[in-house]
């Protein structure tokens, strides 16, 4: 081993027994970083488990408060039955020791995203440390860690999906959306254009791969508590969460308007299908993932009806790690760059301002527009022509 790879390997020794000495005293004493939202998948985790309704507040309110969360109201899991197949294992370990590996797994997420990004995008290997460094460095990303959301575990599924598609596993790309089905509203785009090129391009492994990986997770939760799928639907129609303000446009609407109005929460989405609607057109015929997921993730979300909190803005880091690769290894416009980084300072003044969730509505429609504004000015720096004095290098 060279002197490099013996320091490397020294540092990562130093740094695991200091992970482990921190493990330990997070372990030993539960006032420190007391859990946040990862209650509500921990709980309900449990409650799937023990064969019990994980959507009933009454149940999930007592074992929530005696392991750490300070709260007078169950933190609720909206998430669709399929997505307990994600979390049950948290339910097999005690609070602690289950919040604890939660953060592992994510960490890890975004870490291999971080990387897969960098690739998928077309950095440089020797640069890929960038690519952690964007990934960890986006303030959504901290906001997802903290509060023990599952952002990064979308923001997963999304990277697989485009890392399985190149390399020709269509079967595998479709079954890795089952966790962007984990909030399938913030991505509801992608739906749309995976059935599109299945029906244009014969695609169909894409959708047989995604529909197995859904059933599959559907049916697991209802072998511990065979009546989910109605707990659900009961909770959804008799209790939904239409108090939420969450950062959309729809819910400014609904604050325009009449917040007893939640059907105007859906209104971006009709807007978001008609974009589509004229995009597929236009490149269903060269269609590309590595090149039209950013977009489209960008445009679903924007649109999206609901949700779309700070913490799940991760989604946003497909498009944000392409501008970044354009400007850094050039080509793209460094202009997007500084744009991104000012985002991210803003996201991090209204977090330590306290400012609530709602504020944070004009962030993706500014990643957004940098997105589009930086993809022109790519596009038109590439069709210009090479100027006759010079020679066009070999």
């Amino acid at each position: 081993m060279n002197l490099r790879r013996l320091l490397t390997l020294a540092v990562l020794v130093v740094v695991a027994v200091v992970l482990l000495g921190q493990v330990r005293t997070l372990l030993a004493d539960p006032t420190i970083w007391p859990p946040d939202d990862f209650i509500e998948y921990w709980a309900a985790a449990k409650l799937t488990l023990d064969g019990s309704n994980p959507y009933d507040a009454e149940q999930l309110l007592p074992l929530q408060r005696a392991n750490g969360r300070d709260t007078d109201e169950a933190v609720m899991m909206w998430n669709p039955p399929w997505s307990l197949a994600v979390v049950l294992p948290l339910g097999l370990f005690p609070a602690r020791q289950a919040q604890l590996l939660w953060l592992a797994v994510n960490l890890a997420a975004v870490a291999f995203c971080g990387d897969r990004l960098w690739r998928l995008s077309g950095g440089s290997a020797d640069r890929r440390w960038l690519g952690w460094l964007v990934a960890f460095a986006a303030l959504p990303t901290a906001f997802a860690l903290q509060s023990g959301q599952i952002g990064p575990l979308l923001l997963l599924g999304a990277v697989l999906f485009l890392d399985c598609r190149r390399r020709g596993w269509d079967a595998a790309a479709g079954a890795a959306t089952v966790l962007l089905a984990v909030k399938p509203h913030l991505a509801y785009l992608v739906w749309a254009a995976i059935l599109g090129e299945a029906v244009t391009r014969n695609r169909w492994r894409t959708v047989l791969g995604g529909a197995a990986a859904g059933l599959a997770c559907s049916a697991l939760p209802v072998v511990f508590a065979p009546h989910v799928w109605h707990h659900y639907a009961d909770a959804l129609g008799n209790r939904p969460p239409a108090q939420w303000v969450s950062p959309t446009p729809g819910t400014v609407l609904r604050l325009a308007f009449g917040e007893d109005r939640f059907r105007l929460q859906f209104v971006p989405v009709v807007l978001g299908l008609g974009w589509f609607a004229w995009h597929w057109s236009r490149h269903r015929r060269t269609w590309d993932w590595a090149e039209q997921l950013p977009l489209v993730l960008l445009v679903s979300f924007v649109t999206a009806p609901y949700g779309a909190w700070p913490f799940d803005m991760v989604l946003l880091l497909p498009a944000a790690m392409a501008l970044v690769v354009k400007g850094v290894e050039g080509g793209g416009s460094r202009a997007a760059v500084a744009g991104l980084l000012a985002v991210n300072l803003g996201c991090l003044v209204l977090n330590l301002l306290k400012i609530t969730s709602f504020w944070f509505l004009w962030v993706s429609p500014a990643v957004l527009l940098l997105y589009v504004v930086g993809g022109r000015r790519t596009v038109a720096r590439d069709t210009v022509p090479p100027s006759p004095l010079r020679p066009v290098p070999a």
